[in-house]
């Protein structure tokens, strides 16, 4: 199949499932879908803001596509080549090319290693770099990215406050030169001040260096800000998705108008309903017959419960999936 060469992700039916062992016998009792058939796209030098509530599966999908966990089923193709079954000598060529920024920037960071030989190890293994003098030069390239001094190269992460840790591993993930980078809840772990000064520093590199990010986060505001497309994950499948502009002013599926209604806002003449989703998300093990939302969701019916909707396909690139979509011009 071919895919469009301004994509630079391509994905395409992806799935991860873990089978469940028995603790004793060891016999397995059935599976849990984490990733449960997700395909989308992603435009060279775009942001997609992949948003859910905790344990729909953003994480293990961002996971999956860097190939640090193997998929079970599906197609990951990066930069038009199929990497999903590529082998370990090819994916070290293409580790070069994505990188990935964690939620917690102190246990990404190694506190027996200096900031200089934690910015130094990528460039070695991929042999960035002839001389010592090239590494220097390189390392001192990769602080003025990141707006850190000098002197911070002889010091250790403990030594650092949050948002300098991750200045840090923003720095090292540059290191190889990208053209791809998942931000896993990159934000999360900041003081808001300093979450602002981050988002601003990830949006000047993009244009500067003309990175291609999956941005996963649960801070929509954060997502509206920095995303050029969003995609709604639950239970993991892909619900709705569409550009932002888009799907902030006219959510269609019932549970993404659920999480966006409890988007905080100042702008009084902006009042909208706050919507309460009933129950919990059902358990990953024992997926719901049907729409998996229905259980939780209002507007469901017999054949929400019997059927699980087909795609459908509005203007602008908005798909969701839906019997009963919501008809609204605003959040």
């Amino acid at each position: 199949m071919q895919t469009h060469p301004e994509n630079l992700l391509d994905i395409q039916d992806l799935s991860k499932t873990y089978p469940i062992k028995h603790p004793i016998m060891g016999h397995t009792m059935g599976k849990i879908h984490a990733v449960n058939g997700v395909s989308f796209t992603i435009r060279k030098g775009e942001t997609l803001g992949l948003v859910g509530e905790s344990g729909c599966g953003k994480t293990t999908l961002g996971r999956v596509i860097l190939r640090l966990i193997e998929p079970t089923n599906g197609r990951i193709i990066f930069d038009g080549v199929d990497i999903t079954h590529a082998d370990a000598s090819y994916m070290r060529s293409i580790r070069k090319k994505m990188q990935i920024i964690f939620q917690d920037p102190y246990a990404a960071l190694n506190p027996r290693m200096s900031i200089r030989s934690i910015l130094e190890e990528p460039i070695k293994i991929h042999n960035l770099a002839h001389s010592q003098a090239e590494r220097t030069q390189r390392i001192y390239q990769l602080l003025d990215y990141v707006q850190l001094s000098k002197e911070v190269l002889y010091k250790y992460p403990h030594e650092f406050s949050g948002g300098q840790r991750q200045r840090i591993c923003i720095a090292r993930a540059l290191a190889v030169d990208p053209l791809f980078m998942v931000c896993d809840e990159a934000i999360a772990a900041l003081d808001v001040s300093v979450q602002a000064q981050i988002i601003n520093l990830l949006m000047d590199l993009q244009k500067e260096l003309n990175l291609t990010y999956l941005f996963i986060s649960h801070d929509l505001k954060v997502v509206e800000f920095i995303a050029d497309h969003v995609a709604v994950m639950y239970l993991g499948k892909i619900i709705e998705a569409a550009p932002a502009a888009e799907i902030y002013k006219n959510p269609k599926h019932p549970y993404t108008k659920a999480l966006f209604s409890a988007i905080p806002t100042i702008d009084l003449s902006r009042k909208k309903e706050r919507i309460i989703l009933q129950g919990d998300v059902p358990s990953p093990m024992e997926l719901p017959t049907g729409c998996h939302f229905h259980p939780r969701c209002w507007k469901a019916t017999d054949l929400c419960r019997n059927l699980y909707p087909e795609i459908t396909r509005e203007e602008e690139e908005h798909m969701f999936t839906c019997h009963h979509p919501e008809n609204t011009n605003g959040h």
